[in-house]
């Protein structure tokens, strides 16, 4: 039986195919069409998925949307009165209407006549953080900055089904909150939110208590937001007047961060993490389970992550890489399969490449299309027999490399398979990367990609995370061996480089390990500034060129453009199909 999950109705569109309870693909619309942040409707997503699994639409027994129009008119009205915007209630039900009538093209377009339903926004997260845990029962957190008239859901989990045990309705949203601040220092709202947790180790704690302020939190889970201070509820600017006047004009974009900024990205940094905690706790405090499961934007906060994992109360923690909004389209599948059909769990997340892939030959032909080009020419191609060894010679020599190998990762961070690699025992690899390579802001801390069986030896409180959703504290010992995955407040966004997770990047952070001592290396998403991840080689080739990198290994094969070793000779590379 196929079900094909969608999150097609606003921003991060996706697809997902689940076969007989596997989940067998799964891309984000901006991979394929190029839009970080893609608002198209994911048609490119579902053809990759149907072709991974050799299947035509009519072989869907059910496709699930990841929204639900006209969802509870009343919550609709409640929500619109809260916010004194009456307009916003005739711009929702406008809105639905027109989520009704894409799914109608969707129908012609694709010639579906099969079964179609509409999941929640905040049942798909849910959906894709528990089904697709390892856990049998556990407590499931939803944070985001809403959907559905919520921010926040409460639940318990057991098998193959979920029960609500409390909400939180916007415009009472700690997501609203950090997003307001998102816009106000400069950057893009509901897109930047990950700037603004690096920036915030850069401030101090001189407004803290007045955010705390802010929100006051109730007995029941819930919380309140005051809403003197941010102007979001009524669909003008993020923050007040007397946002304004307390703080001053909003950080312009691209000009000098302040301290100001600093501290104000610490203030709330501050605010969200008690307020992660205050739902948490209560959480835990209403579920037999001492398991976790967090999904929504807020969930890819991982420094709030790694607190509700050894403050909360629970034994520990899952989150899946694509708990943005992207992921809904795992997660209506999944509700679909098991809450609304009772189907058994069967599968859990064990790894996340279910992108697309490159078969060797058309990464071959791409390679030598591109090698004839001016600044192909001017490149050492070479096949290899352990790409992966070569890579770490590379990072151990100095050198910035490319990483290109296997289906690609789901969600915002590279995990194995699109990557840029360095050495992190170099400090200034941090201002390397970031500007010469990344062209990115400099207070952006890069992962320490770390073999997980040593990760104790370099984390305080090291808990396996291959997903690189938890920022845990270096220890001080090791801080100056691994400078440039350190960041400023002693701590490191780590991936868990387990065995049997990804081959290959496990081969080479042990061969790097064996060649230098540490078994750490530098890992970052292979893109640059205001470009999705590379998913072709094409993309990956041309941000190669474009940047600062002196190497790319792509599949078996390695580029380089300065060939340092003694007697090495550049030779063109000879495609054979």
């Amino acid at each position: 039986m196929a079900i094909l999950g969608i999150n097609c109705f606003s921003h991060d569109t996706a697809a997902c195919l689940v076969v007989d309870g596997e989940v067998v693909a799964m891309v984000e619309q901006e991979r394929l069409d190029r839009t970080c942040h893609s608002r198209a409707f994911p048609d490119d997503a579902i053809a990759f998925c149907l072709a991974q699994a050799s299947l035509d639409l009519d072989d869907v027994a059910v496709v699930a949307m990841a929204q639900r129009p006209f969802l509870d008119l009343g919550r609709g009205v409640v929500d619109a009165v809260g916010r004194v915007a009456p307009k916003r209630l005739a711009a929702q039900l406008y809105t639905d209407a027109r989520l009704v009538a894409r799914e109608v093209a969707f129908r012609r377009r694709w010639h579906y006549r099969g079964k179609l339903v509409h999941v929640g926004h905040h049942d798909a997260h849910a959906a894709a953080a528990f089904f697709a845990s390892p856990y049998e029962t556990a407590a499931v957190l939803t944070i985001d900055r809403g959907g559905d008239y919520l921010s926040t859901t409460f639940r318990q989990g057991a098998g193959n089904e979920m029960s609500t045990i409390g909400q939180v309705r916007n415009p009472q949203s700690i997501g609203e909150v950090y997003s307001a601040l998102t816009w106000y220092l400069g950057f893009t709202a509901n897109a930047d939110e990950g700037k603004v947790m690096g920036l915030a180790p850069y401030g101090c704690d001189r407004y803290v208590d007045d955010f705390r302020r802010f929100v006051r939190f109730e007995p029941d889970g819930r919380y309140r937001v005051d809403f003197s201070w941010f102007d979001y509820p009524r669909d003008r600017r993020p923050v007040s007047d007397r946002f304004l006047q307390r703080y001053g004009p909003p950080r312009p974009p691209e000009s000098e961060i302040t301290d100001r900024d600093k501290d104000l990205a610490f203030a709330v940094q501050a605010l969200t993490e008690d307020t992660g905690l205050h739902l948490a706790r209560w959480l835990r405090r209403q579920s037999p389970s001492g398991h976790l499961c967090l999904s929504g934007g807020v969930a890819l906060n991982s420094v709030l992550n790694y607190r509700l994992l050894t403050e909360a109360g629970f034994d520990d923690l899952f989150v899946q890489p694509a708990s943005s909004d992207a992921g809904n389209a795992l997660g209506a599948a999944l509700w679909v399969q098991h809450q609304l059909l009772g189907r058994p769990r069967t599968w859990h997340m064990a790894h996340p490449f279910l992108g697309p892939g490159t078969h060797a030959g058309a990464v071959r032909t791409a390679v030598q299309s591109w090698a004839r080009s001016p600044a192909g020419r001017e490149v050492a191609v070479r096949a290899s027999a352990d790409p992966a060894a070569e890579a770490a010679q590379l990072l151990a020599e100095g050198r910035v490399v490319g990483w290109y190998q296997g289906r690609a990762e789901i969600g915002p961070r590279a995990l194995g398979a699109r990557s840029i690699l360095a050495d992190p025992r170099r400090p200034e690899m941090r201002d390397v990367v970031n500007d010469r390579v990344k062209r990115r802001e400099w207070f952006r801390p890069f992962a320490p990609a770390v073999l997980d069986e040593r990760g104790d030896d370099y984390f305080v409180g090291y808990r396996t995370n291959p997903f690189m959703l938890l920022v845990e504290p270096v220890r001080p010992q090791r801080r100056a061996e691994i400078p440039a995955v350190t960041h400023v407040d002693g701590t490191g966004r780590l991936q868990s480089v387990t065995r049997g997770f990804h081959a290959e990047l496990r081969r080479l952070v042990e061969e790097f390990h064996r060649l230098t001592g540490v078994p750490v290396v530098l890992n970052t998403s292979f893109n640059v500034r205001g470009e999705p991840m590379v998913n072709r080689p094409e993309e990956a080739l041309a941000d190669f060129t474009q940047t600062a990198m002196d190497a790319l290994v792509i599949g078996d094969l390695v580029l380089e453009k300065h060939a340092h070793r003694t007697g090495e000779q550049r030779r063109h590379l000879s495609v054979r199909t």
